[in-house]
């Protein structure tokens, strides 16, 4: 696959972007740059890392991506960090804090020399967050960026997590009220797509129609589509619920597709739940993907009239903007990111409840007009304000800003 360019996003864009772009990198080229989080694959931090590594570099920059490695015993523990801090009274052990430290430990060995030589080192959510403190010798700037919603944490995992991150030069989040009082500067940088990534680019009528043929997903209703991990906040049995209230009211399908990421390990439980809740109701398809199957995912959302993401917490929800790009109305869970991009009446719906969302999915379906107008405003809605040129501005203006020593405890970059 060809290396990414920005040249490539200007006729999306537009000139002036990139040229804001490129004035931006000369400030920063040659400066030694290192993401890390732990997966390469499966999850909204590894798609937005395997463009934003490439642009960098495209820009000048030394970027690299390296992730964290670790057993079930790792995972465990870092799942119950990320259930806490949406939360969740997930249980945290000292066993499971040994795993962890013990982990990152082993990790540091290996990625010590690159790290303490960058110049920025961005760490990606609590997974490697203890890194900071096993390498001593670090010259230059550390971020943390926390993706996800971390408005009510459990206060026991806050409290241990603030120790790991407060050392740090500044952290990231996507919402205001995601942040947390630590005593470094606080960005406030919104998630965004790739327009052209497999995921978002346009597809040929053809292959939409064989990707539904290949999984036996007729097209003479319409389709209700949510597509994320399987994973209990983002609520697949509440989305099954709200389907069963429409009662044949109005024809349809409902399909729910997804897969896991390498750091979850309650995807398949999960999955079986959904099939036993689905069971009994040919109308409903429920599905396992691969963590390379961008262009199904593309051929599903663009083969469906809603989709929904019916979240219970959710840091940003970029299958939100996925499916908005693609001028689908979105009914999406009141919370976290998704308010950022679904407002009702004119992106899509926000919903509270499986009845909520029922009522909004029979709106849609009796009102085709409707429904087509608040997709086209949706899509113009993602170009102005979730795709990645605005991702990559925001973090060069956060990178000059630290090198250049602001000291503003709360900082908004905004389009």
């Amino acid at each position: 696959m060809p290396e990414k360019s920005l040249a490539a996003y200007e006729p999306v864009v537009g000139p002036e972007a990139i040229s804001q772009l490129r004035q931006l990198g000369d400030q920063l080229k040659g400066a030694r740059v290192v993401h890390v989080n732990s997966t390469r694959v499966g999850g909204g931090v590894a798609e937005i890392l395997n463009w934003l590594t490439p642009l960098m570099n495209d820009l000048g920059l030394d970027t690299s991506w390296e992730t964290v490695t670790g057993n079930e015993a790792f995972f465990n523990a870092t799942k119950a960090f990320h259930n806490g801090l949406q939360g969740s009274r997930f249980p945290l052990t000292d066993t499971m804090i040994e795993a962890y430290e013990q982990t990152v430990a082993e990790n540091a060995e290996r990625l010590r020399g690159i790290l303490e030589e960058a110049d920025f080192v961005f760490i990606h959510d609590p997974q490697p967050a203890y890194l900071l403190e096993l390498c001593p010798n670090r010259k230059g700037h550390w971020i943390w960026r926390c993706h996800i919603d971390a408005s009510h944490p459990n206060r026991l995992v806050w409290n241990y997590l603030k120790r790991r991150v407060a050392g740090y030069d500044a952290s990231i989040f996507s919402m205001p009220n995601f942040a947390q009082s630590l005593p470094h500067p606080q960005f406030i940088i919104a998630p965004s797509i790739d327009p052209l990534s497999d995921k978002n680019r346009e597809l040929p009528a053809e292959e939409i129609d064989d990707t539904m043929r290949r999984y036996h997903i007729g097209r003479d209703l319409p389709i209700v589509t949510q597509i994320s991990r399987f994973d209990r906040f983002k609520d697949p049995i509440g989305v099954i619920n709200a389907f069963n209230l429409l009662n044949g009211s109005v024809d349809a399908r409902l399909v729910l597709a997804g897969g896991g990421a390498t750091d979850d390990p309650e995807g398949e439980a999960v999955f079986e739940e959904v099939l036993l809740a689905a069971r009994g109701n040919d109308r409903i398809i429920a599905m396992q993907l691969p963590n390379d199957a961008h262009r199904t995912i593309n051929s599903l959302q663009r083969a469906s009239a809603i989709v929904i993401q019916k979240s219970i917490q959710e840091g940003f929800g970029l299958t939100v903007t996925e499916a908005m790009w693609k001028s689908k109305p979105v009914i999406g869970g009141n919370v976290g990111g998704i308010r950022l991009q679904v407002h009702n009446h004119h992106t899509g719906y926000l919903v509270d409840t499986p009845e909520g969302a029922a009522l909004r999915i029979r709106e849609l379906l009796e009102q085709p007009e409707h429904l087509a107008k608040i997709g086209r405003r949706a899509r113009k809605f993602v170009k102005h304000n979730f795709l990645l040129t605005r991702h990559l501005r925001e973090y060069l203006t956060l990178m000059l800003s630290l090198r250049r020593g602001l000291e503003n405890h709360l900082i908004r970059v905004s389009p």
